[in-house]
């Protein structure tokens, strides 16, 4: 690919008899049009937590962790689809790859691709019967949810696969090469894309049972809380603050595992390919933080902030207000995903919201939220202990440091995530520590940056599609450095 280099770094000169100047301003890059509008998603939103209302009032026989979760979910990812398609109308994005005035259906096409869609699924299915993790009663909620939904999803997914294929630019997707492959037809089959495919796979089945149990545990806590506690009682004020904040990342969190889906451009482009980039994620979640945490990482076993402020409650509720703050602007960050939202995978450039700003306000405010949570400089038993617990949190934050530049190295093969980080570098509310440390500025396509004058390597991975309108959790969500 093309490096695009930074425009900032040539300066401009007059050539109609004036002199040169040594200072003069390097031209302005404008930020990419992101593929959703936060307008859109929080109109959702509010349509979602008046279900929630709906729910607190009139479906108390529902079963909180599966039948109300599905009923807040639909309520938010309707509204998105919906008004999306009246408004922005994604079917028309390049990345999406439609021309619905095409008429090239193939129903013997149309049976390779279903053939390789069941397969992959199949293939979930077989990793969840595999696994002991997947065996306790942790996953039960989300299983019968999925025993409920499978077979509906099946069927669907037959006349989905017939429409698709007709107005798809290129139809011999990866379903097609992976359903092409088990019949032993190899010619034009890459195994490159069905590796994508099945990445692209394996991050919904770890993330997606996560994230749902989560969410269901903090809907069930919505639900059930008394608010008469709020009043008088800033801890309470706290404790739902937090909780209903965590509640609304984790709804568009499930709902974006969910809606991977081309009609609506919100499918996987490509995954991350790199086994660092999906080390410095997964040892982030269970099972595999508590490993970590407790072996390794242990920071945060000394009282935390309220033993410090509760005896003075101004205090107490000055440093709680700055957390939530702290998770507030980590939520604000979901939800210009819309329904795109996923971990380790490219899904389109989000440049809306905080990403206006800087490419990972998720990552900052949530790292120095466990700053102001956890205090591990405040540990009462010696100096040297607050300083063991203190070099523990920095390397939690180093971890998130590399997932950061990991996104970056991933997305740096779609031109419009180089055009943003080019923005980011000259607009940025961090562009300063660029200028600083020029290792910390884009990569193009490495973890750090190596100077103008280096071309790019080869891509690790390059997508079916980059385009314009192409989301990572890091801007996403990605959902790396500042």
């Amino acid at each position: 690919m093309k490096k695009i280099k930074n425009k900032s770094a040539r300066p401009s000169t007059r050539k109609q008899g004036a002199k040169r100047s040594s200072a003069v301003p390097a031209e302005a890059v404008s930020c990419p049009a992101a593929p959703t509008s936060v307008w859109i998603n929080l109109c959702a939103l509010a349509i979602s937590l008046a279900a929630v209302i709906w729910l607190r009032e009139y479906g108390q026989h529902l079963a909180v962790k599966t039948q109300a979760l599905v009923v807040v979910a639909v309520a938010l990812a309707l509204p998105i689809i919906v008004l999306e398609w009246l408004f922005l109308k994604p079917y028309r994005n390049p990345s999406a790859g439609l021309d619905f005035r095409r008429k090239n259906h193939s129903l013997r096409r149309t049976a390779v691709k279903l053939l390789g869609f069941y397969l992959a699924v199949g293939s979930v299915a077989f990793v969840y019967w595999l696994f002991p993790e997947y065996h306790g009663s942790f996953y039960d909620n989300y299983f019968s949810v999925v025993r409920a939904v499978l077979p509906w999803w099946m069927l669907l997914a037959v006349p989905y696969f017939y429409l698709l294929d007709g107005a798809m630019q290129d139809p011999k997707d990866s379903y097609w090469q992976l359903g092409s492959w088990i019949m032993g037809r190899r010619k034009g089959v890459s195994g490159k894309a069905i590796g994508q495919l099945y990445l692209g796979w394996l991050v919904k089945l770890f993330f997606l049972p996560l994230m749902f149990v989560y969410m269901g545990n903090n809907l069930n806590t919505l639900l059930n809380f008394d608010f008469a506690r709020l009043f008088g009682s800033f801890k309470a004020v706290f404790d739902f603050t937090f909780n209903f904040l965590f509640y609304i990342d984790l709804l568009f969190v499930t709902v974006g595992y969910v809606c991977t889906l081309r009609l609506f451009d919100s499918h996987i482009r490509t995954a991350e390919p790199s086994f660092l980039g999906w080390g410095v994620a997964l040892i982030g979640y269970q099972p595999f933080w508590s490993l970590f945490s407790g072996t390794y990482l242990k920071y945060d076993d000394a009282p935390a902030w309220g033993f410090w402020f509760w005896d003075t409650p101004a205090m107490y509720g000055i440093w709680g207000t700055g957390i939530l703050l702290l998770i507030a602007i980590y939520v604000w960050a979901s939800i210009p995903f819309g329904i795109r939202f996923s971990n380790l995978t490219h899904r389109g450039i989000l440049t809306n919201g905080p990403y206006r700003f800087t490419k990972h306000p998720a990552y900052i405010s949530k790292n120095i939220s466990w700053w102001m949570i956890s205090m591990p400089f405040m540990v009462s038993a010696s100096g040297p202990e607050a300083l063991r617990h203190s070099l523990l949190l920095l390397l939690v934050n180093f971890i998130y440091f590399m997932r950061a530049r990991t996104e970056e190295r991933h997305l740096s093969w779609d031109p419009t995530y180089v055009a943003y980080a080019g923005y980011i570098e000259q607009r940025g509310i961090f562009a300063f520590l660029g200028r600083w440390f020029p290792a910390l500025r884009f990569g193009h396509g490495r973890l750090f940056n190596r100077g103008d004058g280096v071309a790019p390597p080869e891509p690790l991975v390059i997508g079916a599609s980059v385009s314009g309108s192409s989301v990572s959790q890091s801007n996403v969500t990605g959902a790396a450095g500042a």
